[in-house]
């Protein structure tokens, strides 16, 4: 008599006997992980015959499941519908587990280079001596390297909201003064008792963090060659965006 059995993680059915309660574990995470968008693996795939793509990428040609179910337990890989919607679908040998683990790597790795550009805020009056004002730009120089584009705000009191055309003067020097690092997004504009102005950087977060990792990279091959002795290649540069 034919022994019952469980559907592995990966789709595969086996005996009753192998459910030990790590793999019972494991049986229950997966089917609570598992999703629609996910593909469908081994016997999950319900159709008579497929596309076949061997795990090296080579094309195998159109064969009844059966034989790429086989093929796939042969190989000790898993059989993964990867074009459900052709005709037959596109399956391929691999490794899923392993697929999963790259492609969560890779989205996590997407999201810790994503970078959102921040509005840093400067705060200036209108009579500031030059060692407060070297400081505020110093500041704002730093946002614009980094990616940030910079808020500059003069705050007037009392009579000095009756002089707006002192902050334009102010906020169109800092601008010159900062130009080698952002360009002038919303001229100067007023907001109630301030005065406004918002310079964007010539390069946005994802450009800096690219040159940073470049940088990272350069001086880790750098650093591998003076202990090795070996000459380090040539690191690739990149023109400044204008």
């Amino acid at each position: 008599m034919q022994k019952a059995g469980v559907t592995t993680p990966c789709g595969w059915n086996t005996p009753l006997s192998l459910e030990t309660p790590r793999v019972a574990r494991a049986i229950t995470r997966t089917k609570e992980e598992f999703r629609i968008s996910d593909p469908r693996t081994n016997d999950r795939i319900r159709v008579p015959e497929v596309r076949l793509v061997g795990p090296a990428g080579e094309q195998v040609g159109v064969v009844r499941i059966e034989v790429a179910l086989r093929l796939a337990q042969e190989a000790d890989l898993d059989l993964v519908e990867v074009a459900p919607n052709s005709k037959p679908p596109v399956v391929k040998i691999m490794d899923y587990g392993k697929f999963k683990y790259e492609a969560a790597q890779k989205a996590k790795e997407a999201r810790r280079n994503q970078a959102n550009t921040v509005l840093k805020e400067v705060r200036f009056r209108l009579k500031i001596d030059n060692h407060d004002y070297e400081t505020k730009r110093k500041r704002a120089e730093g946002f614009l390297k980094t990616g940030d584009k910079v808020k500059a705000m003069i705050l007037f009191r009392g009579r000095e909201q009756s002089r707006p055309e002192q902050g334009v003067r102010l906020l169109r020097k800092f601008a010159e003064d900062v130009a080698e690092f952002g360009t002038v997004e919303s001229n100067p504009t007023i907001d109630g008792r301030n005065m406004v102005m918002v310079i964007a950087p010539h390069k946005n977060k994802s450009e800096v963090k690219t040159e940073q990792n470049a940088a990272r990279a350069a001086n880790k091959e750098a650093a591998r060659s003076a202990r090795t002795g070996a000459p380090a290649s040539e690191p690739v540069t990149t023109d400044a965006a204008e």
